[in-house]
């Protein structure tokens, strides 16, 4: 039975095989953005009708804008493609040799802190989100605008409560 679990977790190559190729996907997909914005500055393009009642700056920082949660989300994927291999794939290494770890900043040492970091990354996009949305209708902003914010600070307070329990139970486990 254990032969079948430890051949199993190697299913978890096509979660990160396709996280990686998506995460690749959204940096071209984020570049493309930002070359956007640089047309519409540099080059007088307006995209879409749609953004005509703006000015210049404002269609090139909505395009950054965009091109910034394009890339938040390639992150998360690279993130989560790499916590997959961490958790499920590799052999976990002694400390010696997380020095040379080239990702060494995207540490996962259990599946509750990949969900946590993926969390906080996703109300960061969220906020992003926000912020285009603004931008985009800031001369027609009516209640309906506040949905996305308050759900910002509902998943962020429950990220904080969230934190803090799990806090609480690794001081208890120091103690012990």
């Amino acid at each position: 039975m254990k032969k079948t679990f430890n051949a199993f977790r190697y299913a978890g190559w096509l979660a990160i095989i396709c996280s990686t190729f998506g995460s690749l996907l959204l940096f071209i997909v984020g570049a493309m953005k930002t070359y956007t914005a640089f047309a519409v500055v540099f080059l007088n393009e307006v995209p879409h009708n749609s953004l005509a009642h703006l000015d210049t700056a404002d269609i090139a920082t909505y395009y950054l804008i965009k091109s910034l949660d394009t890339f938040l989300i390639a992150f998360v994927l690279f993130i989560f493609a790499h916590g997959v291999f961490t958790l499920f794939i590799s052999n976990k290494k002694p400390a010696d040799a997380d020095k040379e770890n080239v990702l060494a900043w995207i540490k996962t040492p259990n599946i509750g802190h990949l969900k946590n970091v993926l969390a906080e990354v996703i109300v960061i996009i969220l906020f992003v989100k926000f912020l285009e949305a603004v931008l985009v209708n800031f001369d027609h902003l009516d209640w309906k605008i506040l949905i996305l914010p308050v759900s910002i600070l509902l998943l962020s307070l429950g990220l904080k409560f969230l934190n803090l329990a799990e806090e609480s139970e690794d001081r208890i486990e120091e103690k012990e």
